[in-house]
């Protein structure tokens, strides 16, 4: 049965005047309010800190972080070389989200939390000194990552009109996070990267998770095919592969992986949280660095050797979805010579016509459709039924108050890092005013003419098209709850419009189908792609290797 629920459309009405009247309006708010006094106890840290203190408010005990539209009202102050037991203000005029100002938080019992995200000092090799939060092995998560402050939930009173001071001591630390640990079947490989390592000036490593094939240990000649697959930060199993373990069978991935009929190959996840988000986007950048080259040059190549990979193009191959299909297409047609195809889900923008729904070839706002007497504001995700369910500039406001200049670790500030060329300051140049969607049309362009798939190509095709015969293969619902099919439209009719040579590519579509759309998973077919996959790696095999070493 279908469980509905009733609108207050009074509410509602309330709601978004208020979100619209506290981020539009020109009235400078008064700072006569109930302000927060926020320190850090020298029992959890006895140096200086530079980061960002947060402060949370909520009617209940739960402070919901991770939501958009609903969300726990946050308030963000950058804080430089803090000493222990030293009060940060954080009053009317410290902007917040989804309410601008504490003015605006209407009188009543509250609970009230604050963390401090601590940021490291970067000196990077352009020159540039920057702050920013280091992963701590969390994958860029401020709520989570070890080594952050924060305070004990505390019950107030709040009233905004009331001059009073409340005080907030952070006196705990989020603990370190466990390694993971090897398995019979998984395995963990953790390198340390020279090429980002000089860019960010500190040691910066890359890790990577690898599935072993049924008789890896029985079988110390063979030799095997490697599936690369990119996705967000993870300590999960690649695959979501799942061994018997506390009474339970494993799942259906885990049946077909072991069984005796599947081909034998390795499956391989990365981690590379790096100072702007969970992963690095896995091609060079200048703002994150050359984490492009990394891949092929120094983590590929060490576990290709540790685990007997066919070190052979034909015998790479990629996939992912979401970042990870963006990642996945990325590098097969940035480094078409070095793998043999993709297989590519619902991949994020790869045609700057739709960054999302904002157009950044000619469009002049990222919030809003402008008319003449109107604006009509730019939606930021949608269900699958086309009920929108949050406005662009709510997802990048949040992100601008959780940590300005990109810092969030979020995936607007992400893009902007990943995308966009180094500021005078040197964090990311902003593709968009984050507070009132403006677009910079020369960083725009610039973004167009480096990390746009489609533009790309079609400036290279002459060179690049020939070596991707074959080789793209993308899969994409119809109703991705972020528009993703739009950009993917755009790219399948480019390639079908390909000539010298031609080369159409392969698209399926999932109808009435959101993000993360598979056909595999439609049909319920837990190794149906590794099946295909393999197919295509033997088709490719040149003369002489001998497939049936890693297909015993």
């Amino acid at each position: 049965m279908q469980h509905t629920q009733k609108i207050n459309f009074k509410a509602v009405i309330f709601t978004v005047l208020l979100c619209l009247s506290s981020l539009f309006a020109d009235k400078k708010l008064e700072n006569n309010c109930t302000k927060f006094s926020v320190s850090f106890s020298p029992s959890v840290k006895d140096s200086l800190i530079s980061g960002r203190v947060l402060l949370l408010l909520s009617r209940t005990e739960k402070f919901k972080v991770d939501v958009l539209a609903n969300g726990t009202p946050i308030f963000g102050k950058n804080v430089e070389d803090l000493k222990p037991g030293e009060p940060v203000i954080i009053d009317a005029s410290v902007k917040g989200d989804p309410v601008r100002s504490l003015k605006l938080i209407p009188a009543g019992e509250l609970y009230v939390k604050a963390y401090l995200n601590v940021y490291t000092t970067f000196h990077r090799s352009d020159g540039h000194t920057v702050k920013l939060h280091m992963d701590q092995g969390e994958g860029q998560n401020w709520h989570y990552s070890p080594g952050n402050l924060f305070s004990k939930t505390k019950k107030i009173f709040f009233d905004p009109v009331k001059d009073t001071t409340i005080s907030i001591i952070l006196d705990k630390k989020i603990p370190p996070l466990p390694e993971p640990k090897d398995t019979k079947w998984v395995k963990n490989v953790k390198i340390k990267s020279e090429l980002v390592s000089k860019f960010w000036g500190r040691p910066m490593y890359i890790s990577a998770r690898v599935l072993l094939p049924k008789g890896f240990y029985e079988h110390p000649d063979a030799h095997y095919p490697v599936i690369y697959q990119h996705g967000h930060f993870s300590n999960g199993n690649p695959g979501w592969f799942e061994p018997p373990e506390n009474g339970k069978p494993g799942n259906d991935f885990y049946k077909v992986w072991t069984s005796d009929n599947f081909p034998r190959m390795l499956l391989v996840t990365f981690q590379h949280a790096n100072p702007y988000y969970d992963d690095s986007y896995a091609v060079n950048s200048e703002n994150i660095g050359p984490y492009g080259d990394a891949f092929i040059k120094e983590v590929i190549p060490v576990v290709e050797k540790k685990f007997r990979a066919i070190a052979k193009p034909y015998a790479r191959i990629l996939t992912g979805g979401s970042t990870g299909g963006w990642e996945s297409l990325a590098q097969m047609v940035w480094y078409p010579d070095f793998f043999g195809g993709t297989w590519t889900f619902c991949p994020d923008q790869i045609d700057f016509h739709y960054y999302e729904l904002v157009n950044l070839y000619d469009q002049k706002n990222a919030y809003f459709i402008e008319h003449e007497w109107s604006k009509v504001p730019i939606p930021g995700s949608r269900r699958t039924d086309g009920m929108p369910r949050y406005l662009m500039y709510q997802e990048t406001l949040k992100e601008e108050v959780i940590g300005d200049r990109y810092r969030s670790g979020g995936q607007f500030a992400v893009w902007n890092a990943f995308f966009a060329p180094v500021d005078k300051d040197g964090y990311p140049k902003p593709l968009w005013d984050p507070w009132t969607g403006v677009i910079d049309s020369s960083v725009a362009k610039w973004a167009i003419e480096h990390y746009d798939i489609t533009y790309y190509l079609k400036k290279n095709w002459k060179t690049v098209g020939p070596k991707l015969i074959g080789k793209i293969n993308i899969f994409c619902g119809r109703m991705d709850n972020w528009w993703i099919e739009q950009a993917v439209y755009l790219f399948q009719d480019f390639l079908a419009s390909t000539e010298n040579p031609h080369y159409e590519g392969r698209f399926e579509y999932g109808t009435r189908a959101g993000h993360g759309w598979s056909p595999w998973e439609e049909k319920e077919d837990a190794g149906g792609m590794y099946r295909e996959m393999a197919e295509h790696i033997k088709k490719n095999s040149p003369e002489g290797d001998d497939v049936s070493v890693w297909n015993y």
